[in-house]
């Protein structure tokens, strides 16, 4: 096993910059995920330190090894795709053993390589069987197996479970997170799904257009979002965002004042996620919500609608909420929970520490 760096990695497409100077420390045995949207740079920069992309510039350490110049079979590195990449003529027990028949290492350590892996992964009754022959779920198995028998210093997986369904899709998270602490093998996974990147992480890396946004625990991205754009994309459903101004030692937003002293001036960005609105009290100052849209999903409804001004809304409220299309809804938000960001750069604007309260 090994750390992983990255100093000011960049990569240029054609004189265009992609990935924009990207520093990141990996400790040993971490598990740090790399989410973001289509296009943001993710499996770009990933690819980068399998060795499958040259960078432009920047350094990658594996181990404490520089492997810019290094072929991917000479980094130490295992990566499961997206698409398993099995070979079809072989058998699961085949597949798994190809690389270290290829390193040449005995046959008794590859037979013992991979029953310990297939234990690990349950995959001990389908070895004799070819991948036809499998589900998705136990594709991807067999292909996190093949990485797994190498005992790699790292694992680079690059979105492993986009083409499984809902259900399997939580198994396999459940099946990797466990793995992964049982190994401590130094992993990176990239993914566009949130919840994936929220539930498997150590450490997330938030990727917005070949930058990395914000670098944190999820936890600290969830309650201390950077940016906007941060606190627009952790989180569903989205946090809600509406337009605000400094006045006096407090800040106005669609019509309502709240105490809420801010070190700067000019137009802001209120920031509240759906959970930290609850329905007011008559003496409580309150949101107007005009209701258009009630989601049930059980045990959460989500009211979706719009305030005076055309901001829109999103509140989150127990499932047994009689709530319809058409009602007026008065909120509150919790002022311990909102955020404040800078309206002209999208930045985290700090509040004082008397939120009234």
């Amino acid at each position: 096993m090994a750390g992983i760096s990255l100093k000011d990695v960049r990569k240029t497409y054609a004189g265009l910059e992609v990935i924009h100077g990207v520093s990141l420390d990996i400790a040993d045995g971490e598990f740090v995920v790399i989410v973001g949207p289509s296009g943001c740079g993710k499996s770009t920069l990933l690819r980068m330190v399998a060795g499958l992309e040259e960078i432009t510039s920047g350094t990658i350490s594996i181990g404490g090894r520089v492997v810019n110049g290094l072929e991917p079979r000479e980094r130490d590195i295992a990566m499961v795709f997206q698409n398993y990449a099995l070979y079809p003529h072989m058998t699961v027990r085949e597949n798994m053993a190809y690389g270290l028949k290829i390193a040449r290492l005995p046959r008794a350590e590859i037979d013992a390589r991979v029953a310990r892996a297939a234990a690990m992964l349950e995959l001990e009754g389908f070895l004799d069987r070819k991948p036809r022959q499998l589900s998705g779920g136990q594709r991807q198995r067999v292909a996190m197996g093949r990485a797994l028998v190498r005992d790699p210093a790292a694992f680079l997986l690059d979105e492993p479970l986009s083409n499984l369904d809902a259900k399997l899709r939580v198994q396999m998270r459940l099946q990797i997170k466990g793995l992964q602490r049982t190994v401590r093998t130094t992993s990176i996974y990239v993914t566009h799904d949130q919840v994936e990147a929220m539930t498997l992480a150590d450490r997330l890396v938030v990727m917005n257009a070949g930058h990395a946004e914000q670098i944190a625990t999820p936890a600290e991205i969830y309650e201390r979002p950077a940016s906007t754009f941060v606190a627009g994309f952790i989180g569903s459903p989205a946090m809600n965002m509406l337009p605000a101004r400094h006045e006096g030692d407090g800040i106005a937003v669609d019509g309502l004042r709240l105490p809420l002293p801010v070190p700067t001036s000019g137009e802001l960005i209120l920031g509240i996620r759906p959970e930290h609105l609850h329905p007011a009290e008559a003496d409580e100052p309150a949101f107007d919500l005009l209701v258009q849209a009630v989601e049930w999903l059980g045990a959460d409804a989500f009211a979706h609608g719009r305030l005076p001004q055309g901001a829109e809304l999103v509140v989150r409220l127990p499932g047994q909420a009689s709530v319809r299309d058409g009602d007026r809804l008065r909120v509150t938000p919790d002022l311990r929970a909102v955020h404040i960001f800078d309206a002209a750069t999208g930045r985290r604007v700090e509040v004082g520490q008397d939120r009234g309260v």
